[in-house]
């Protein structure tokens, strides 16, 4: 069709310098017309990333190539050309968000000078035009402040700033066809939100078309529409977003619809008279940032937190980035210092000991992080990992890796996981061996920070089944630390909302997340993707029906 901005047929890509090895994608064909988002889905390890790779010419050399098919922008053959035309090619007429901005920025040049490299790269414009159009599209990407932003390092920016700076240095010379690549995965609710809006009214004023790449179902129906989905490299299905998410015609895609985390909160466990584990009371934690003028700026990351955990129960923390939930639990980790009021850990005052003092204690208290890979030393196996903590607690070797085997056991890996290496787990796996590794000093608390936010739906179920399983088995207290309001449903018994470092309501998760009472924890319910979409039963939420009252 004329309006064909992307067209892939047939695509072949597999390992090897020809592509000649093990089919990575097999025989996929897509296309995507100006102003319209493709959204592609699928687990991990299916093959959506490697076909944007491909796409944009950025597939690793010597690893994978395309052996067949044929992939077309605007009429022009993509697979046969050149690396110059590449090059050319790239911000000119495709662009592509990449999932981590930290990552994909370079942490040294301000970020209007990273912008303004893709001007002096394919334009003739003069240095006060290229100011000009750089301001006047970060204004477009709705950052406030945009002249000091434009001199700013990326470290100084929140995350919802800096995937704007990247959508920002996509979209400032208009390309035909723009590809995120799970431009959302670690962002909040509300800032996913806005994210979205400003995808979707950018592509109205510009005329793009979007391939958006997402393991989230939310996403997909807020902002797609049509969708393909994929698995183990190939297309499964594909069809108009109402179809796909109505009448699905695949076992495969009813399974990744119906492993969507539910807004409404599980069935409320009894309240039980277990010992409380875990307290704080009035905890506080400011930062205090100096000028090269002598000036000090203080910044209170948290302030008069009071919260209380019992064995055996689930308290989560959500709210936006930037609202000290991650503080909160790196003080109450003891792996940054709180600046006033307490944490008692089964009935020891912590917070106000020293290194030496605390280290017997630190074996009650353990901590899951979201990112697994960066969390695991790449260096040493698996079984080593694991059992690092008790050996240097005393525990014999053989003793503790004995242990290590158990563990992996109880996590659900294969036996022979001990002697492997984190690089040769898939995601879900490797948070796993995280959490086997927190279970390794028998500790009564489990702080699990944002531990499943970056896992597509099907092994997100899976960890948050695991973690639920092994709470039933050894009675340990769960904090967890979230910003996806679903998953909090899911698994919490008791919900603590913060903005501002700020404790603004808290209560059983049944009420907080079905009858918020105070502002700010509606607007996340109402950001929440796919709110108006009641997955698991393949229909959407009537005008003047809550989720809730849909699914039950």
């Amino acid at each position: 069709m004329s309006d064909t901005v992307l067209d892939i047929s047939n695509l072949v890509v597999g390992l090897g310098k020809t592509g000649s090895g093990r089919k990575i994608i097999d025989n996929v064909s897509l296309q995507v017309r100006e102003r319209e988002t493709l959204c592609l889905v699928g687990e991990s390890g299916s093959g959506k990333s490697v076909t944007s790779l491909t796409v944009m010419g950025l597939l690793p050399k010597g690893s994978l190539a395309a052996s067949h098919g044929s992939i077309k922008l605007v009429g022009e053959e993509l697979l046969t050309a050149s690396d110059r035309r590449l090059r050319q090619l790239r911000a000119t007429r495709m662009a592509m968000i990449f999932q981590e901005p930290m990552t994909a920025l370079n942490p040294v040049v301000p970020v209007g000078r990273q912008i303004d490299e893709v001007l002096r790269a394919h334009t003739n414009l003069d240095a006060r035009a290229r100011q000009r159009k750089i301001l006047n599209m970060m204004e477009q990407v709705r950052l406030p402040d945009v002249e000091r932003i434009f001199k700013s390092y990326p470290h100084r920016l929140s995350g919802g700033q800096r995937q704007r700076i990247m959508i920002a240095m996509a979209l400032v010379l208009e390309p035909k066809l723009l590809i995120a690549d799970e431009p959302t995965t670690a962002l909040d609710v509300t800032t996913q939100k806005q994210i979205l809006t400003l995808i979707r009214d950018l592509q109205r004023d510009h005329g793009t078309a979007v391939l958006f790449i997402t393991h989230d179902m939310g996403v997909v129906a807020e902002i797609a529409d049509r969708v393909a989905v994929m698995r183990d490299g190939r297309l499964v299905e594909t069809g108009p977003l109402d179809t796909i998410l109505r009448t699905p015609q695949m076992e495969y895609t009813r399974n990744l619809l119906s492993s969507v985390p539910s807004l409404v909160p599980r069935a409320p466990r009894p309240e039980t008279s277990e010992p409380v584990v875990l307290e704080t009371n009035d905890l506080g934690k400011i930062y205090r940032e100096h000028s090269f003028l002598g000036k000090a700026r203080e910044v209170a990351a948290a302030q008069d937190v009071t919260l209380t955990l019992r064995r055996g129960r689930t308290l989560g923390i959500v709210g936006e980035s930037g609202s000290g939930k991650s503080t909160v639990a790196r003080c109450i980790v003891r792996l940054i210092d709180p600046t006033s009021g307490g944490v008692r850990l089964a009935g020891h005052e912590i917070s106000t000991l020293s290194r030496r003092l605390l280290q017997p204690h630190r074996k009650r208290i353990q901590i899951v992080f979201q990112d697994p890979y960066r969390s695991l030393n790449p260096r040493i196996t698996v079984g080593e990992t694991i059992a690092e903590g008790p050996i240097n607690y005393g525990v014999p070797r053989a003793e503790a890796l004995k242990r290590a085997g158990e563990l992996l056991e109880l996590v659900d890996l294969p036996p022979d996981a001990i002697s492997r290496y984190p690089h040769q787990f898939s995601g879900g796996q490797r948070q796993r061996i995280a959490i086997a590794r927190a279970l390794a000093l028998d500790p009564d608390v489990l702080v699990a920070d944002e531990a499943v936010s970056a896992l597509d739906v099907s092994v997100q179920a899976q960890v948050l089944e695991l973690l639920a399983d092994i709470q039933k088995r050894l009675g340990i207290a769960l904090l967890f630390i979230t910003h996806d309001l679903r998953v909090a449903a899911q698994i919490c018994d008791d919900v603590v909302v913060m903005q501002h470092g700020r404790v603004v309501e808290q209560g059983p998760a049944a009420e907080v997340l079905t009858n918020p009472q105070v502002a700010y924890t509606r607007a996340l319910l109402d950001a929440a993707p796919g709110r108006r979409w009641d997955f698991a039963n393949f229909r959407p939420v009537a005008l003047g029906e809550t989720v809730a009252t849909a699914t039950l």
